[in-house]
């Protein structure tokens, strides 16, 4: 919580009105000018997902995310990155993820097979030991040791998770550098890492793909390009966007003050210049505010994902390890699930990739190829804390993708369910990014409400 001194000089960093009719003519609305009426794309309003989501999802989701099933992430951030050598590793403190201890995780003893050879839960793999993990990786390279006969079945096995829609590149859970990590001790916030390492990072998922516009941009197209595009690369783009918008909105919202007059410790709050620098229309080319729309675009397609998977979720068991915890979480996770169908006006996915032509099933899976390899260029992130959510919040999003393009049809009628796992399932691992993605737009959202009142 910010000091008094701080919050006085909060009213003087509002975003300026741009001089032009495009615009708001109150200073408190030039960054929020377009978040008003439907989203693009959607019949659903901007004005419904505010409502909805700071009254009813936001504080479930919050509620829910500090319970053992949803706040424990397995990751591995020692993934080497398979598009470039790193560079620009974050030495700030702020970028250290804390790993967690192996009997911190109430389930993992519990679930897990403890005999496992790499015994990931070892104190030396806690620590890093680099040797040990040189050594593994050799003993890793299993390749030269395996029969024709195996390599076909991996062959086929290849093919098989490939029909199965793979939105993002699913770290090994049986690798020794995959752990715990407890998100509610590492909360996505400002690190300062920035420099060319993270424009580098934000540049590669904006072009590395054939939906790239003429000229690119660090953030995307300009909104007045979209419109030339189909609609499945808008919705591409829309919800890469809505994702960084998403994360620099955390960034902005849990800013790391110094402590005044060099006195006390620093305090983590709003920084409202930062926001005013990200999104105000004169200080963002005027894509600002169209940024902050977009992220109501990829709450609703994350929301749909949800309302579909709702007969699937529903028979999960949330197994948490500690006794009584399962029900308390099931049954907070039906009452989430009921309010997300009951809403009227969701994303509809039958209208993407509409017909059966060749161009059609190319298209398809171009934009699953596209977003599996920005899951793979989030292992090129210089800080673990960046990389951490990061890795999370775009596995959540590709989770949402699978769901949305499984089941034996599309539209806002299909669901996916539990009753037919040789189809569709989802890993625990899933299942937790999913949820903590569409939390981290959901608070996105909320904390908007916090900026337009320290605006006014």
């Amino acid at each position: 919580m910010l000091s008094p001194a701080r919050l006085m000089l909060l009213p003087l960093l509002v975003c300026h009105c741009v001089t032009t009719t495009n615009w708001s003519d109150k200073v408190s609305d030039a960054c929020f000018c377009k978040l008003q009426g439907e989203v693009d794309d959607c019949s659903c309003k901007v004005e419904s997902l505010d409502s909805l989501n700071n009254n009813k999802i936001y504080p479930r989701l919050k509620s829910l995310m500090t319970n053992n099933y949803f706040k424990y992430f397995k990751v591995n951030l020692k993934k080497r990155c398979p598009f470039w050598t790193d560079d620009s590793r974050c030495a700030m403190k702020d970028c250290h993820v804390n790993v967690c201890e192996p009997d911190s995780v109430p389930f993992a003893d519990k679930k897990e097979n403890k005999q496992e050879p790499e015994n990931k839960y070892s104190k030396e793999a806690q620590n890093g030991n680099h040797a040990n993990c040189e050594e593994e990786r050799e003993l890793g390279a299993l390749d030269t040791s395996l029969s024709d006969e195996s390599k076909k079945k991996f062959r086929e096995w290849k093919a098989y998770d490939d029909s199965l829609d793979m939105f993002c590149e699913i770290d090994d859970e049986h690798s020794a550098d995959v752990q715990y990590v407890d998100l509610l001790k590492n909360p996505e916030r400002y690190t300062g890492y920035k420099g060319a390492s993270p424009r580098r990072i934000w540049r590669s998922v904006y072009e590395e793909n054939c939906f790239k516009p003429a000229k690119p941009v660090a953030y995307g197209p300009r909104d007045d390009k979209l419109s030339s595009m189909c609609l499945e690369k808008r919705t591409f783009y829309r919800l890469i966007s809505g994702l960084h918008t998403s994360i620099n909105i955390h960034l902005c919202d849990q800013y790391l003050f110094p402590s005044i007059n060099a006195f006390g410790p620093p305090e983590w709050g709003p920084n409202v210049k930062e926001f005013k620098k990200r999104f105000d229309p004169e200080t963002s080319d005027g894509q600002g505010p169209q940024r902050l729309k977009n992220l109501y675009f990829a709450y609703l397609v994350e929301l749909r994902a949800l309302a579909k998977a709702a007969p699937y979720l529903e028979q999960e068991e949330f197994f948490t390890g500690t006794f009584g915890h399962d029900d308390e979480v099931r049954l907070a996770v039906h009452d989430f699930l009921q309010v997300v169908r009951e809403f009227p006006e969701h994303f509809d996915e039958s209208k993407l990739f509409q017909g059966n032509s060749a161009q059609t099933k190319k298209l398809k899976i171009e934009f699953r190829d596209h977003f599996r390899n920005i899951s793979r260029i989030m292992d090129c992130v210089g800080c673990d804390k960046c990389k951490l959510w990061g890795k999370l919040q775009v596995l959540g999003m590709g989770t949402a993708l699978k769901i949305l393009f499984s089941g034996s049809s599309m539209g806002l009628a299909s669901t996916v369910s539990a009753d037919f796992k040789a189809d569709f399932q989802l890993t625990r691992t899933e299942i937790v990014a999913l949820f903590n993605a569409f939390g981290r737009l959901s608070s996105s959202i909320y904390a908007l409400e916090n900026f337009r009142a320290l605006m006014r």
